[in-house]
């Protein structure tokens, strides 16, 4: 059972069979956006900020649907960050989370549903691409740079998890991005295409999974994949239990969220497993904070997408580039004892969000890197 659940193992979730609300909406269900105003993230709202529902255009003609957090002591023109992840998540979870306390820290902070997730338009729901998702994070960046309240000249952004890799490739394209956290992240790409650990990075295994889903597209292109496995087998690893602890209980579910529910369509993110997005990330000149717990199952992903940042060559990349030609600002901050999830909320002592929080994420730090980074330039 251990070994199938292990090959189940899907973009940070677990294959299960359920019925998709979302799938069932048609193309003209998302030509207005039908936003809940009540709140309804899985953390409460901070006195020191105050939130509002935005929605937002992007360059393939899609509607983004976002919360946007501003202290509620503005100074003027304020910094601002753009919030995304993780991978099969929505707003109402850890992206929120993190926009919130940057907020409070003094930023506008701009948590958004990519493309073709949980508010945000596009069909057929839950669909992954390289470009679109990249895209997303410059949108956000788009739509913060005209607001009244926001210097255009320091915007930064954070990825959680899979979005963290799909930050570096953004800011890797969008130089108006000044300062990127990649927090407990994943290539995408990498673990799509090569499996866990590189131990599917074989010819045939990527033919056999390009032939079933080349076949999926006619027998049944809606079928779904992806969502944290539920019941939870008692020997499933512990990144599994961590997962389900996450998304399937009071901790961080949502109805809205992939994770929380049935995944994402199965032939929806095959572009990822045939891509490999994060080449020139060697070339980014802008500050970079890769953050990653100590026992996270996902550390390798960071760790060498920070070295090969720096030093333009890393395991795990078959390509070799040039080091980075400002490797000053670029930081890897491995914080000690943390998992994978401890990093989307800061972790608890015990299950279901219970007990006392661990309080993992360090977001002065995180807010200091900003600050720093996010200056005008002499």
């Amino acid at each position: 059972m251990r070994k199938a659940i292990l090959a189940a193992v899907l973009l940070g979730g677990m294959l299960i069979g359920c019925t998709n609300k979302e799938q069932t909406k048609t193309e003209e269900d998302m030509t207005t956006l039908n936003l809940t105003q009540e709140w309804d993230k899985v953390f409460p709202l901070s006195e020191k900020v105050n939130h509002r529902k935005v929605t937002f255009e992007t360059q393939y003609g899609l509607t983004l649907a976002a919360d946007l957090y501003t202290p509620k002591a503005e100074n003027g023109k304020m910094p601002a960050i753009a919030v995304s992840g993780p991978f099969g998540a929505t707003k109402e979870q850890s992206s929120g989370l993190y926009a919130m306390q940057m907020a409070e820290r003094g930023f506008v902070a701009l948590a958004f549903d990519p493309s073709y997730t949980g508010e945000s338009s596009g069909t057929p729901r839950r669909t992954a691409s390289p470009d679109i998702n990249t895209e997303d994070f410059m949108a956000a960046v788009d739509f913060l740079s005209k607001q009244d309240n926001v210097d255009a000249d320091k915007i930064g952004i954070i990825g959680i998890c899979g979005w963290g890799g799909i930050a570096l490739n953004a800011a890797a394209t969008d130089t108006r991005i000044k300062a990127t956290i990649a927090s407990t992240m994943y290539d995408m790409t990498r673990v799509s295409g090569n499996g866990y650990y590189d131990s599917d990075d074989k010819e045939e295994t990527r033919h056999a999974s390009r032939e079933s889903l080349s076949k999926q597209r006619l027998s049944d292109p809606m079928a779904m994949a992806g969502g944290v496995i539920d019941p939870l087998p008692d020997d499933a690893p512990q990144f599994v239990k961590d997962y389900y602890d996450y998304y399937k209980t009071p901790r961080g579910y949502n109805e809205r969220s992939g994770n929380s529910t049935d995944g994402w369509r199965t032939i929806g993110t095959l572009g990822y497993s045939n891509s490999r997005f994060l080449y020139y990330i060697n070339e980014i000149r802008s500050a970079v904070l890769v953050m990653h717990g100590e026992k996270a199952h996902s550390r390798y992903f960071g760790e060498a997408a920070y070295k090969y940042m720096v030093e333009g060559k890393a395991e795990g990349y078959n390509f070799i580039g040039k080091p980075n030609p400002n490797p000053a600002n670029k930081q890897l901050l491995i914080i000690p004892g943390a998992s994978h999830c401890d990093l989307y909320d800061g972790g608890y002592t015990e299950l279901k969000g219970k007990g006392q929080p661990k309080n993992m994420i360090p977001w002065d730090k995180l807010a200091d890197f900003f600050k720093e980074n996010l200056k005008s330039e002499e």
